[in-house]
């Protein structure tokens, strides 16, 4: 890894009752997700299930998937929903992170 900075873009898709976070890694033809599923409600907020997160070896090692899971908390945040940490890595962020507890359902 040089000591150059990643440019990566995260979009967001839905894809049927759930969806995907996309991450584009500048100067890649690779890109890494993070699925997740609906999850009912708890305490009268949405739950989404976060099932899944991949990003291939050619792109691993930047941060990538911790971006993906940024990207959902900090949405989480801005829409009021809270994040069910299926995915060990999603979990594994959520224990780095005490201060994302409100948004874990």
């Amino acid at each position: 890894m040089s000591g150059q900075s990643t440019r990566v873009t995260i979009t967001h898709h839905v894809q049927g009752q759930g969806g995907c976070y996309v991450a584009v890694v500048e100067d890649s033809s690779h890109e890494g997700y993070l699925q997740w599923e609906p999850g009912g409600m708890q305490g009268g907020k949405e739950v989404r299930i976060a099932a899944h997160t991949v990003v291939p070896h050619a792109i691993g090692g930047r941060g990538v998937a911790a971006e993906l899971v940024a990207r959902m908390v900090a949405d989480a945040e801005r829409l009021d929903f809270l994040v069910r940490p299926d995915c060990s890595y999603v979990a594994a962020k959520f224990a780095e992170n005490p201060d994302w507890a409100a948004l874990k359902a």
